[in-house]
């Protein structure tokens, strides 16, 4: 099984300086890519210098998660895609327990390792954690983090078990599925594209994997750290495009609830004295009416068939029933 592990970076060098390493150390059975979003640094001078085995790949514009990834891809032949944040630093022997997965199951498309905590390392770490799901009105949670809850890592979630979406932290995709999927929706510029991009798969009948033999530690918050509000506006307008993409169900129903419920995490925002955040939230909605048909004309060409929900609200369960942890739930 070809591998290929691709580091999308922009303006990234130091993040390399201290990720890179482990990649190139502990991927002997792939090949590594760096494909660069146009930096203005020297990310590729300094990685041709200090890394030759690592493969060169230059975007013409920073298009984003999406678009970067989707431009990359066009140029590397793999059975397999490893998308990596240019902060996550890979262990020993992480790639062998995610071939073994592939090769166990050919209906398996997308697979996610433990993620666990690069600054402490005995927690999850908030972007993926333990597999991603999605509550009946698209909000995500992980197991091992709920909103702002993370766990310690307790081998609470060990063995290979089934998810609804792979962080895209480090996220491993069979090509010719990504392929059948048309890639990452680039409206979306960066932040759960992943979750719009497992969706789809769901609802085609792919199976989206944990395996906690490998482990990678992240991070976060390298381009978008969580105080930036755009990060704020990106989260909520893209988790609306996901719910009206892919959401089984009565779609209009579910978008008035989201406008109640994300108006109270507005509120809490201003409370909290941070006012840009409720504002970005309100840009959010506004992006999202204003971009609304064209994302309906895409829920009529697409399947909505998997159910995506086990819980109808994490809202609730955890503001309300204090539930802070996955297994409460």
């Amino acid at each position: 099984m070809k591998i290929a592990v691709v580091i999308l970076n922009w303006n990234g060098k130091k993040l390399l300086e201290e990720f890179l390493p482990s990649v190139v150390a502990h991927s002997e059975n792939a090949t590594v890519y760096l494909a660069d979003n146009a930096s203005t640094d020297d990310s590729i001078e300094f990685t041709i210098k200090n890394f030759p085995t690592v493969n060169i790949i230059q975007n013409k514009i920073n298009g984003g998660y999406a678009k970067g990834y989707n431009d990359a891809l066009k140029e590397i032949e793999a059975d397999v895609f490893c998308l990596l944040n240019n902060d996550v630093e890979v262990s020993e022997n992480w790639l062998q327990p995610i071939i073994d997965c592939f090769q166990e199951d050919s209906k398996t498309a997308i697979i996610q390792p433990k993620l666990l905590d690069y600054k402490n390392k005995a927690y999850f770490e908030y972007a993926g954690a333990a597999g991603g799901f999605v509550d009946k009105y698209g909000y995500p949670y992980c197991r091992g983090r709920i909103f702002n809850t993370i766990e310690k890592d307790k081998q609470q979630y060990e063995g290979v078990s089934d998810i609804f979406w792979a962080s895209g932290a480090c996220f491993f995709i069979r090509a010719s599925v990504f392929e059948t999927l048309n890639g990452f929706d680039e409206s979306y510029f960066a932040h759960q594209e992943e979750i719009d991009l497992c969706w789809r798969a769901k609802n085609l009948g792919f199976q989206i994997k944990y395996v906690s033999a490998s482990v990678a530690y992240h991070l976060g918050g390298g381009t978008l750290n969580a105080i930036n509000p755009k990060k704020t506006f990106l989260n909520f307008r893209n988790s609306l495009y996901n719910l009206t993409k892919n959401a089984k169900g009565n779609l209009f129903f579910l978008i008035i609830v989201r406008l109640f419920l994300d108006g109270i995490a507005g509120i809490k925002f201003l409370l909290c004295f941070k006012a840009s955040h409720t504002l970005a939230i309100v840009k959010a909605h506004f992006s999202f009416y204003k971009n609304f048909p064209r994302f309906y004309k895409q829920r009529k060409k697409l399947q909505q068939k998997a159910k995506y929900y086990n819980k109808t609200s994490i809202v609730w369960q955890y503001f309300v029933k204090n539930k802070r942890i996955f297994n409460s739930l």
